[in-house]
């Protein structure tokens, strides 16, 4: 969903697992689905360590834990790895997640997340231990990721740390545009430079 990103301030919600793959985000047999409907993908995000067979929820996951809650996933190590599959990235934000934290993220899943308004931000070992062990702490302690300044907070302990963000991205995340939006706010600059071509 198209949203404007500033300063977002939020629960979250701890999956302290190393090499989630985009299998596990979501199982490929949802790869065959014909709608990009966003609540088909977020009701089957983690699906297969989220349900049983007969789709009674796990009571020992994450997501079915009422202490934890909120648009902030906080990922262990290597989150995304495996296939490219743009899938994975359309289940975290039909789930409802704006933010994913991590210390790494595979490449291809990281620009999937941009591209479909989840904001990856990746952080220190040692700051995402920090996040984990607050939020073991405290399930209601809550994480500030200021977009404009490029900083994510610890508000349990007040430590920050900077992320990276590409220029272009953060401006389309900032005005809620996707690539297509981006080339249409720019258009009379593209017809322009077209007609001093041709001139």
């Amino acid at each position: 969903m198209k949203q404007k990103f500033d300063i977002i301030e939020s629960t979250c919600v701890p999956l302290p697992l190393e090499n989630v793959d985009t299998d596990q985000i979501i199982p490929a047999r949802f790869l065959k689905a014909t709608t990009r409907e966003e609540k088909f993908f977020g009701d089957n995000l983690f699906r297969d360590w989220r349900f049983n067979a007969d789709g009674t929820p796990k009571k020992d996951f994450v997501l079915n834990d009422p202490r934890y809650g909120g648009c902030i996933l906080v990922a262990g190590k290597n989150f995304g790895s495996g296939s490219s599959r743009e899938h994975a990235a359309w289940a975290i934000a039909g789930y409802g997640f704006r933010v994913v934290i991590s210390s790494f993220f595979a490449d291809i899943h990281k620009n999937n997340e941009l591209n479909n308004f989840v904001l990856p931000v990746v952080v220190s070992e040692a700051f995402l231990q920090e996040l984990f062990d607050s939020i073991a702490a405290d399930p209601k302690m809550q994480v500030r990721v200021d977009v404009p300044a490029q900083t994510v907070t610890n508000l349990a302990t007040g430590r920050s740390e900077k992320f990276e963000l590409n220029a272009y991205k953060k401006y389309c995340l900032t005005n809620a545009l996707d690539d297509i939006d981006y080339l249409l706010e720019n258009k009379s600059k593209i017809e322009q430079f077209e007609r001093n071509r041709q001139g």
